[in-house]
């Protein structure tokens, strides 16, 4: 089948491309000329393991291809998925679903009759009734359908799950849609994988229940991490125990700074804003967006406590700065939290990140950054690890606490062990949920 997909961000990106990967027809269309011409020249606008590979593999054999020009990409397309953004209203919390309609409004004009409309952004209860409204308004006389398909794609890994999904969702109104998502995916159905076909409006709010809950589990088992370090338990033990109850299972339950990226701090808001326009408050959702922000700050404590109060002319040395590993994201990261805080304390910060460093240095305009983490560390008086990169776990804790000022080690991840840390010569080593020296 032709499919088209609006926007060549990571969501229409990755699903793009993986959709060429199962035996499509794929144009992804975006309105930025520099990102189309990029994409061109086989360049990824973000980092994705494996994506660029996968893209060049599906253009050099003609099944993916990418444009500008939405109406000349949309002739004899079966699909169309829009992938657009929806960030958060900063003043309401609530999903900004403009470029969800202003691609819907360009669609009334452009699509041929029997056109099946995906909506592959993460939008509230409700919208893809409205994105069909919106059409009807431009064009009274069109002929198509709107279906609901919510992604589930984790950055850093989303190419494995687009193809080894846990489930595929669809919402639908109609058997037109219903037929057309079967046949898009039934290449992942003959492989065993799960399609759940439901209505627009349970679709619409499985993804944002499923991200709300999996930020509570986080959030949860970083505030058990909090009572361990009062109480002398160690929450790997905890976790362990927990995770092992087949009801609960071990997923998500690694203590940290606090949950980041694209995904949960935008949909545990918009879930929140969709409970109280509902009339219904969902009093855990609003608890653990409050519990995730204070968790940063307890990171910062955690740090100043390294110090016994005082970061003034104190260097640091910060391990990753990305909101995960596999990614150069920084959107809603614990760093861009502790961060400032640690710098307007009087702190000089040098950085080390894989990724990281063209995004971060926007926002960290006024640190250092490193090549290796040796010399992120050389004559430092201390290391914060942020974010668990394998460079950092594969790395000898001795090469770095022998080249510190003063060898301080604050493990946001739990990557190492006390004992290691000991072994290695640090003097002093705080790490999440453990007692440390």
């Amino acid at each position: 089948m032709k499919i088209v997909t609006i926007g060549a961000g990571y969501v229409g990106l990755v699903s793009g491309v993986c959709l060429s990967e199962i035996g499509h027809e794929v144009i992804c269309v975006d309105k930025s000329s520099a990102r189309i011409a990029a994409l061109k020249e086989g360049k990824s606008p973000i980092y994705e393991p494996g994506l660029e590979e996968m893209m060049a593999r599906n253009v050099a054999k003609g099944a993916l291809g990418f444009s500008e020009d939405l109406k000349g990409a949309l002739v004899d397309a079966g699909a169309v998925f829009i992938c657009v953004g929806t960030p958060e209203d900063p003043a309401t919390g609530k999903a900004n679903l403009s470029y969800v309609f202003a691609a819907a409004r360009e669609l009334a004009h452009l699509i041929e009759p029997g056109t099946v409309i995906v909506t592959k952004s993460t939008v509230p209860v409700g919208t893809n009734e409205k994105v069909a409204e919106v059409i009807f308004e431009e064009d009274p006389n069109a002929l198509f359908e709107v279906v609901s398909n919510p992604e589930f794609l984790r950055e850093g890994s989303a190419i494995g799950d687009f193809m080894e999904p846990d489930r595929i969702v669809v919402g639908v109104a109609g058997e037109v849609g219903r037929w057309t998502m079967s046949e898009i995916y039934a290449p992942l159905v003959a492989k065993g994988h799960v399609l759940m076909t439901t209505d627009l409006q349970s679709a619409e709010l499985i993804k944002y229940a499923s991200n709300a809950f999996l930020a509570t589990k986080i959030t949860f088992i970083n505030e058990i991490a909090r009572l361990c370090e009062k109480c002398g338990a160690d929450v790997g033990m905890v976790a362990r125990g927990m995770g092992l109850d087949e009801r609960i299972g071990s997923r998500f339950l690694r203590p940290g700074p606090g949950y980041g990226g694209s995904c949960f701090p935008k949909d545990t808001s918009a879930l929140a804003a969709i409970g109280r326009e509902y009339g219904a408050p969902l009093a855990i959702t609003e608890a653990t967006m409050v519990a995730n922000e204070d968790r940063k700050k307890d990171m910062v404590a955690k740090v100043v406590d390294l110090f016994a109060g005082d970061l003034k002319g104190k260097r640091i040395a910060v391990f990753g700065v990305t909101f995960k590993p596999e990614t150069d994201d920084m959107r809603a990261a614990p760093a861009l939290s502790i961060l400032p805080e640690l710098h307007a304390m009087g702190a000089e910060v040098c950085i080390v990140d894989p990724e990281g460093r063209e995004e971060a240095t926007v926002h960290f305009p006024w640190a250092e950054w490193a090549q290796t983490p040796v010399d992120a560390a050389r004559e430092s008086d201390a290391v914060v690890l942020l974010t668990e990169w394998q460079m950092f776990k594969d790395l000898d804790l001795a090469s770095i606490s022998e080249v510190m000022r003063t060898p301080l080690l604050a493990d946001m991840r739990n990557i190492y062990s006390v004992e290691a840390a000991r072994e290695a010569g640090f003097k002093s080593y705080r790490s999440i949920g453990r007692v440390g020296y």
